[in-house]
């Protein structure tokens, strides 16, 4: 209870909200209704929106926030034209747009679906890829858990004091944790890697700075630890002309294409997912044959007297709706969704893992 305690201290630290959290921009584009497009369509400059007929529909920046720099980042691969993928129907998204894979580069492009004819563009600095993407009047709640993580306070202090709580279950610290990812990465390096519940990007940023891989997908549900990620990024300008890109999008339903990408990230995340089965489900159809998923969590306690069917309903209670699973199910899960090679590393309830896709 210490651990929660701590964090909810945390939160009552009174901010000056508008001091910390600055206004963002948003940016629309609006797409013709024919599909049709040619080869010269792509990889246009910022200047060029007219002939390819994308229409800005707001100001791109306001007077408040800070300028985005130009693109300057070079076509280095087709995975720039056919990377995302609609989140209804996992149809590859024709992208209209300056050529580069970078932040400046995504924000100013708009995307579209080739069957069902639905457009995605980027609002204020992230490309918002949910299945809810453009809705007026629906709206969507999701449990206590994933909410928690779209408060703007919460936001701002994961990275300033919420995750230094952490060791004290054991976790070894930002820098430890990346190094012992990047080993079980070893199989997945110079390809794609997608950080799916990135939070602020504590470690979308070092896989990025690391040069390791060919491009990175900053991927999370909550705007408001995008904007973070984004407070961070344009302080660095090594970081904000690199090959990454802020994405908006559910990890229950990745909006990449089966088996396009190379690796995929998930930072004491598995605890904070609604559904951790569909989540690693979708994580398994996503990745590319020798694809590698490495994760870090939270482990549950673990009683010889008791299955875990039996004691799942008071540990759910205990532990605040989080679903802290042990070594043991971890291991099933993923054995379940098809992976192979599990392995693990344990400290105290700290488990980091990884496994990969046949």
């Amino acid at each position: 209870m210490a651990f929660f305690n701590n964090n909810l201290r945390l939160i009552t630290i009174i901010y000056n909200q508008n001091s910390y959290f600055p206004n963002y921009p948003s940016c629309s584009f609006v797409f013709p209704t024919s599909t049709s497009t040619s080869s010269n369509s792509f990889g246009l400059l910022s200047s060029c929106y007219t002939r390819s007929r994308i229409r800005a529909t707001s100001s791109a920046v306001a007077t408040s926030s800070p300028p985005l720099p130009d693109s300057s980042i070079q076509k280095s691969s087709d995975q720039e034209f056919d990377l995302f993928a609609c989140p209804v129907c996992y149809t590859t998204l024709i992208r209209k747009g300056p050529p580069g894979f970078n932040v400046p580069a995504i924000y100013r492009s708009g995307f579209q679906c080739q069957k069902c004819n639905k457009s995605y563009s980027s609002k204020e600095f992230f490309l918002d890829l949910t299945i809810t993407s453009g809705t007026k009047d629906y709206v969507e709640f999701k449990p206590t858990r994933t909410e928690l993580f779209r408060n703007p306070v919460v936001s701002f202090l994961y990275e300033r004091g919420w995750r230094q709580n952490f060791n004290q279950r054991g976790f070894p610290g930002p820098d430890e944790e990346f190094k012992m990812a990047q080993e079980y990465f070893k199989p997945a390096e110079g390809g794609l890697l997608v950080d799916v519940s990135c939070g602020s990007g504590l470690f979308s940023r070092k896989f990025a700075k690391s040069g390791t891989y060919s491009a990175v997908v900053a991927l999370d549900f909550s705007e408001n630890m995008l904007r973070q990620c984004y407070d961070f990024i344009r302080k660095d300008d090594s970081i904000l002309t690199a090959n990454l890109a802020l994405v908006r999008a559910d990890v229950s339903r990745l909006p990449f294409s089966s088996g396009s990408v190379d690796a995929v990230h998930a930072g004491a995340a598995l605890h904070c997912w609604p559904s951790p089965s569909n989540a690693v489900a979708e994580i398994s159809r996503i990745l590319r044959s020798g694809g590698v998923v490495v994760g870090s969590t939270f482990l549950s306690f673990e009683s010889s007297s008791f299955s875990p069917q039996i004691l799942r309903p008071f540990r759910q209670l205990m532990n605040n709706s989080y679903s802290y699973l042990t070594e043991k199910e971890i291991a099933d899960l993923f054995n379940s969704c098809g992976f192979i090679n599990y392995t693990c590393k344990i400290q105290q309830s700290f488990i980091i893992f990884s496994a990969q896709k046949p």
